[in-house]
């Protein structure tokens, strides 16, 4: 059985407040819960199983449906984390990535280069010739 991070704190019951959302909506089971929140039944019993944690978009799910605050809805399921961490590698492009990035970049910027090297040698080209061809 594969358990989230979040269910290694020792607080933490999605029970609790699934239990708290049936009451205050007035629901029979997990059935009627689950399609009050558009989810499928099978996502409201691996929450209840610890199999599968209380996501984000669920939570604001619960909240659109109940107006309750995200911060209450968390402390009902027992999550006391007051802050969310990314590690320091998401977010970042991968290196292969990086690299194409700055080839791509190079490549744009030679090619606003070359239409700005054309202008200035026909401007040179064209002076040059229209010079010779005026009698003084």
């Amino acid at each position: 059985m594969a358990h989230h991070a979040l269910a290694s704190q020792e607080s933490y019951n999605p029970n609790h407040l699934l239990d708290i959302l049936l009451g205050k909506m007035q629901l029979k089971n997990d059935a009627a819960l689950s399609r009050m929140l558009e989810v499928a039944p099978p996502v409201i019993s691996k929450i209840r199983h610890h199999r599968l944690p209380v996501g984000a978009s669920l939570l604001i799910r619960m909240h659109e449906v109940t107006g309750m605050s995200i911060r209450d809805l968390r402390d009902l399921m027992g999550d006391r984390r007051t802050k969310y961490r990314l590690s320091d590698a998401q977010g970042r492009p991968k290196p292969e990535e990086k690299a194409a990035q700055q080839a791509a970049a190079a490549a744009a910027q030679q090619q606003q280069q070359q239409p700005q090297q054309q202008k200035s040698e026909a401007t040179s080209s064209d002076q040059s010739s229209s010079s010779g061809n005026y009698a003084h």
